[in-house]
């Protein structure tokens, strides 16, 4: 088991030869360079579900919950789980939480960047085996036989712009620590075979143990982890074993000098490779069990090539994403967050014009595979062959061919399959460097340039990460027909207040896409804000004649029929979200707001009752129900609802205003005093609290006070109905007093 060899071209790599830690420093702190303007940026995208939403990251919630539920913190056996199954990235998230003391952005994004730091330096020791092999000196130490091309390699991968989503994004958490694992589980693979000094042959089985725990952990970060077996395995038969493979098939097709594989077996391969494949074989069911053994269900909106019927089309347009891919890693230009909805239109015949991507694309891999092959140089093979296992090998479970994915394109996964990129690139480099030694300064300033081009792009897409809007309007440039661009742009707006512009993005979402009925049910929603009742139920209607289990968009309906005052209708909307939802307070609230304004005051109490038993923290429903049996003349009841609720929400200023108004009307004057009291320390310019607390003094006889508050009240809000009234009728008290007053 030998791995020496000889790196010639690398001496012509333009770059300073650096001692390791120098190498490693150098690469950390530019990938800082390229990504620390993005420390201090929001939540934006796919961190609203994954962080801002998912429960798993309280500390009130079981820890357990972590090993149960997916990455988005829904129960895996749910049918709308995604499946990704990444307790260790979970884990992360929610140290940070206790870490920052709540959702705190700066933390997560600062973690983020130094592991993509860690990585990037890290790949120097990754490159440096690839390409150098185990070569070691006479007292046992580990030598690079290729420093220039590792640390070139390893500059390209910390500089790279297509890992702006991975580093920028905190859900590209689980890419980086995914990655870091990956080259854990790889140089533990690489230790199974130090030797030292004595020439000993035989590797260490606890090291091959070690690696496949370290894949375990890859894969508990990320589905894509397992990849790191095939990577090992192609080390092992071409560094380790130093086969050439071309030439090994030829022998057996030919049944001639098979003594050379009798000599490859006897270094203990097909026995690494065994226990590899059993590691990964019991990953992969351990996995599958966990999973539900049943698939994500994804849309044809998520991947509209995977429903393509003609098989032809459909591997077409597989390719044609393939292809898209390599030109994101060749030039990552146009960057987007989300590539579906019509932002990659299916290629619908063999004449469009994009199968010449498709072509140019198998032609640059036929090349470099004949060269992986068949090329007489052995380093050459070596290092082609293992830079196309590390740019295809891990891209493998996110190309369409083993299960449907949820997505056309997705930058995060490119950044492991970019390290195939990083080594090919700096090996073509040298390699070029080597044979066009005139053209050698010319090469090394277009490296440069292109490093220095790359940084650049890096902090600029790093700035677009920052916020969600510049986020969705960067990618209107891009994407100009992927309808979610525009409905992500109008929601933004919308969050901001800026309902009218909203309008115009929703509208172009649901022209784009004529069945999204995410936008429908959005713009529904803000015409029946601005009263567009007709407008709205059209809408609402069609999005639920699309897609009849839309929760949501029923309850909304239902709100726009009841303003319509077709109280039946809604109220069949309002039970349809909830047949559909089984769980739905918010519903339940508007149905009883529905049933109290047909006067049906029993029914509404009880959907009000099962809104805070579904939501116990649900205010709105509690002081309804006060409210109502307040208007009702049943102040006993009232008071007991009341109180329960504060028990509950013990800081909620309405439900305090609500119950002191009842205790007030049972001459119970100390204690609504008290909870008047305690409202206003919460909301001291609330114009209505200062006018009942006014009302409670003027019956309790405490005039001075009732005039404060009257005039407070006055003072917030002169147009509060009936506290000028009142204010006037103790004002005349007070001046008949004056007038009876010796």
């Amino acid at each position: 088991m030998m791995a020496l060899c000889e790196v010639y071209w690398d001496r012509h790599i333009p770059l300073p030869k650096l001692a390791p830690l120098q190498a490693k420093a150098t690469v950390a702190l530019v990938s800082l360079l390229c990504f620390i303007n993005s420390y201090d940026g929001e939540f934006v995208f796919d961190d609203s579900e994954a962080i801002v939403n998912n429960k798993d990251l309280r500390p009130t919630t079981p820890l357990s919950n972590i090993w149960h539920n997916d990455f988005w913190g829904s129960n895996l056996s749910s049918n709308s789980s995604h499946k990704s199954y990444r307790p260790f990235t979970v884990l992360t998230f929610r140290l940070n939480y206790l870490l920052a003391g709540g959702l705190h952005p700066v933390g997560f994004h600062v973690l983020n960047i130094i592991l993509h730091a860690v990585v990037s330096a890290l790949m120097i020791d990754v490159f440096a085996i690839l390409t150098g092999g185990l070569a070691r000196d006479e007292k046992g130490r580990m030598l690079n036989c290729a420093p220039k091309t590792s640390l070139l390699a390893s500059l390209l991968f910390a500089t790279h712009p297509v890992h702006t989503e991975s580093v920028a994004g905190v859900v590209g958490r689980a890419d980086l620590l995914c990655a870091l694992f990956f080259q854990l589980s790889f140089l533990a693979y690489c230790k199974a075979f130090n030797r030292g000094s004595g020439g000993d042959d035989r590797f260490s089985v606890q090291w091959v143990a070690v690696s496949l725990s370290l894949c375990a952990a890859a894969m508990l970060c990320k589905e894509q982890g397992i990849t790191v077996l095939g990577v090992n395995a192609a080390f092992d038969v071409l560094l380790i074993c130093n086969v050439n493979v071309y030439e090994l098939s030829q022998r057996l097709l030919l049944r001639k000098n098979l003594h050379a594989l009798s000599e490859i077996l006897r270094t203990g391969l097909l026995a690494r490779l065994a226990l590899m494949g059993l590691g990964g074989v019991s990953m992969l069911y351990a996995r599958w069990r966990i999973m539900g053994t049943g698939p994500p269900a994804f849309t044809e909106v998520d991947n509209p090539a995977s429903f393509e019927e003609n098989i032809f089309l459909r591997i077409v347009n597989y390719n044609y994403y393939y292809s898209l891919n390599a030109w994101l890693l060749l030039c990552p230009w146009w960057l987007c967050f989300d590539w579906s909805m019509g932002c990659v239109p299916l290629i619908k015949s063999a004449t469009d014009w994009r199968m010449v991507w498709l072509l140019l694309l198998w032609c640059v891999l036929i090349g470099l595979i004949s060269q992986a092959l068949c090329s007489p140089d052995s380093q050459r093979r070596r290092t082609l062959t293992l830079g196309l296992v590390l740019l295809v090998v891990p891209f493998l479970p996110a190309c369409n061919l083993f299960f449907r994915v949820g997505f056309v394109i997705a930058e995060r996964v490119l950044y492991l399959s970019s390290t195939g990129y990083c080594l090919l690139f700096a090996y073509a480099v040298g390699h070029c460097c080597c044979r066009w030694s005139k053209y050698k300064k010319l090469l090394c300033a277009s490296t440069s340039a292109l490093l220095c081009l790359y940084v650049a792009r890096c902090a600029l897409r790093s700035q677009q990460w920052q916020s969600e809007r510049s986020l969705f309007t960067s990618a209107l440039a891009v994407c100009p027909l992927n309808a979610k661009v525009h409905y992500n742009v109008g929601k933004n707006l919308a969050d901001s207040g800026n309902a009218t512009g909203a309008i115009g993005y929703y509208r172009e979402a649901v022209r784009l896409h004529p069945t999204y009925v995410h936008a429908m049910n959005n713009l529904g929603n803000i015409l029946k804000e601005r009263n567009e009742l007709v407008e709205a139920e059209q809408l609402l209607s069609k999005a639920v004649s699309i897609q009849r289990d839309f929760a949501a968009a029923w309850m909304n309906l239902g709100i726009v029929q009841n303003s319509l005052r077709e109280f039946e209708k809604a109220e069949q909307s309002y039970w349809n979200a909830i047949r559909f939802r089984k769980k739905y307070p918010d519903c339940y609230y508007n149905l009883g707001r529905l049933y109290a304004d047909q006067n049906r005051h029993v029914d509404a109490l009880n959907a009000w009752r099962n809104a805070t038993m579904l939501k116990p923290e649900h205010s709105l429903a509690w002081n309804n129900m006060v409210i109502l049996l307040d208007n009702t003349g049943n102040l006993a009841q009232a008071e007991l609802i009341g109180r329960e609720a504060l028990r509950l929400l013990p800081h909620d200023p309405t439900i305090m205003f609500s119950l002191a108004n009842v205790l007030g009307k049972l001459e119970k004057y100390k204690e609504s005093e008290r909870f008047f009291l305690r409202a206003l320390q919460i909301s001291p310019t609330s114009a209505s609290c200062h006018g009942n607390l006014a009302v409670l003094y003027h019956r309790w006889g405490k005039l001075e006070l009732a005039k404060r508050h009257y005039e407070l009240s006055l003072k917030l809000d002169p147009e509060a109905p009936g506290t000028r009234d009142n204010y006037n009728m103790l004002r005349r008290k007070l001046d008949q007093l004056k007038q009876h007053t010796p």
